[in-house]
């Protein structure tokens, strides 16, 4: 064997390098700092506990969503990511903000959703979704994403609106639905654990494009770089050589709050009302003291002045007398008919609700005076409760 047959010491130093140099996978962190992404998952976890509320209202089912986990997604890694049919939901800010948001669930998943939506139990056949599954899913997609747009208001102090939302079968392997998620390359995702009752345990994602993501954080942190920077310039206007012994104390703490001023511990949305009239009252003499407020104590309900209530008494008010109640899905009301009869939750003969203003006053019975129905006032609540109820 010849030194032909050996790399040299320079081949080899050159093959070690260029290993070196490869391109490591790229991660959330090359696109979002840790701050950022902290607040994408406190928005996701504040929106989407709102949907989660409405969701569960919609299907009369207990709904939790988990803390969101940040991370990416490539276009060309959505194979792996979705090697089997999802369901995804896309909606277009149209007011507050500019961007596509995308939610992507498992196809069963949203089967049971739209069996529960449907009047089912929950359990559907594993079958193909058609354009009755796929509107149930899409109202239920609705009320989530409309709860998440008003959560979403609230956090940035400001009118957010969404279009309504569109719904796709998404099938990597045959291409469907792929055109309408985002267009990037390289998309946020946010994972929440969603579960529904015992009936579903699984994993609903959010796709957001990097530009939109970026934005919302800007607007609920990076916002307050100008307010930050106000700050400092009225702080540095406020700072004197020392506080004059003259100046009292509840003063000095005063300034010295005001030059401690975080903007990080300000709510989203709200600014900072700089205490301009410190500066001016730093060289004087100034005497501060605490409020005094006197005991407020609420009046007996004995102690009320007939006077006073006389002025009610020609107000009138709605009496209803409640025979009971009763739930019924969508599909048992259409299939009323004449002659059906609906099951309420009272017993036969037990005591009627007597309300006023749709507030429960008193208990009774139904009785027949001259072929009219009338009712027997059989038990008053209480006059704490009534007005308890009133308020």
């Amino acid at each position: 064997m010849t030194s032909k047959d050996y790399l040299s010491q320079e081949e080899i130093d050159a093959l070690l390098k260029q290993a070196g140099q490869e391109t490591p996978e790229p991660t959330v962190n090359d696109y979002l700092t840790p701050l950022e992404q902290d607040a994408l998952g406190e928005i996701g976890n504040i929106t989407f506990g709102s949907a989660a509320t409405a969701l569960s209202a919609l299907l009369s089912k207990k709904v939790d969503i988990t803390t969101p986990r940040v991370s990416i997604i490539k276009r060309s890694n959505f194979e792996s990511e979705f090697p089997k049919p999802h369901v995804a939901v896309h909606v277009t800010y149209v007011d507050g903000f500019q961007g596509i948001n995308s939610l992507v669930i498992k196809k069963r998943d949203a089967q049971v959703i739209a069996d529960l939506m449907l009047g089912g139990e929950g359990n559907p056949a594993d079958e193909e979704l058609n354009e009755i599954h796929i509107s149930a899913v899409q109202e239920a997609m609705n009320q989530m994403m409309g709860s998440s747009a008003t959560s979403m208001s609230t956090i940035f102090n400001r009118f957010v609106n969404i279009s309504p939302p569109a719904i796709d079968i998404l099938n990597i392997q045959s291409g469907d639905g792929i055109s309408n998620l985002p267009p990037d390359e390289t998309l946020i995702k946010i994972s929440f654990r969603l579960t529904i009752g015992n009936l579903i345990d699984s994993t609903i994602m959010q796709l957001l494009p990097v530009q939109f993501a970026k934005e919302m954080v800007k607007s609920l942190i990076g916002g307050t770089s100008e307010t930050s920077a106000a700050s400092s310039e009225a702080a540095a206007a406020l700072e004197a050589p020392a506080l004059s012994a003259e100046t009292s104390v509840p003063m000095a703490q005063a300034l010295q709050q005001h030059n401690n001023y975080n903007p990080a511990m300000t709510s989203p949305g709200q600014g900072y009302a700089h205490p301009q009239h410190y500066g001016a009252a730093a060289g004087r003499n100034v005497n501060v003291q605490p409020v005094q407020f006197s005991n407020l104590q609420a009046p007996a309900f004995d102690q009320i002045d007939e006077n006073n209530l006389n002025l009610l008494m020609d107000i009138p008010l709605k009496v209803t007398v409640e025979l009971g109640r009763t739930q019924k899905q969508i599909k048992d009301i259409l299939e009323l008919s004449q002659g059906s009869i609906i099951e309420l939750d009272k017993l036969a003969g037990e005591p009627v609700d007597i309300l006023v203003n749709n507030k429960l006053i008193a208990k009774g019975e139904v009785v027949v005076i001259d072929e009219n129905f009338g009712v027997r006032v059989t038990d008053i609540v209480s006059q704490w409760d009534r007005i308890q109820n009133l308020q």
